[in-house]
């Protein structure tokens, strides 16, 4: 990768190691990225349009004003990413079997995500727009949803969540039978 480019289209990047790197407001269109090392990297005011992550670390990225438009997260690990100050204009994106640990989502407008089958520990989701958003099949152990929209999220198959259901609009969600007990943890009510 030439990283003294700006502009990157339809390009595919595989086994780059970008440890560290300043990749401040350059602009991925169309691009997909293989088992790349994005830790520690700076993506500060970039634009990611229509663009693939596979296999990939973008653990203690630096994010903030950056766009995610039609991004897909597969396999992906991301640990301390801080989302809070994306760009949150036609943001589109979707993570499906990642690693998300310790990362903040909070007060954003986030409608219609996709977490589908990913770890997704000790993340903040506070005071967070989730509407339509689909958790299905994600262990949320350690997450915390507080003041947020979960109205017709999907958490069928979810486990370990922790929802206060006086703390957030849950209207019309989906929760698997099983699993569905754990909205009364916060009544302290003994099921026998």
């Amino acid at each position: 990768m030439n990283i003294w480019k700006i502009f990157f289209e339809g390009e595919t990047f595989q086994n780059l190691q970008l440890q560290w790197l300043d990749l401040s407001g350059k602009e991925f269109s169309s691009c997909t990225f293989k088992k790349c090392d994005f830790s520690w990297s700076i993506l500060i005011g970039s634009i990611l349009s229509d663009c693939v992550f596979e296999d990939c670390n973008l653990s203690n990225a630096k994010v903030d004003d950056c766009s995610f438009q039609e991004t897909d997260f597969k396999n992906c690990k991301l640990t301390w990413v801080i989302f809070t100050k994306i760009n949150t204009l036609l943001v589109s994106w979707s993570f499906q079997n990642c690693k998300l640990e310790l990362c903040s989502f909070s007060w954003l407008n986030i409608k219609w995500s996709s977490f589908a089958w990913s770890v997704i520990r000790e993340t903040d989701f506070v005071d967070c727009t989730l509407v339509g958003s689909d958790f299905k099949g994600c262990d949320l152990q350690w997450s915390k949803f507080q003041d947020g929209d979960l109205s017709k999220s999907d958490f069928v198959w979810a486990i370990n969540y922790f929802i206060d259901p006086t703390q957030n609009n849950l209207k019309k969600a989906r929760f698997s039978r099983d699993e569905v007990l754990n909205l009364l943890a916060w009544f302290e009510i003994e099921l026998i």
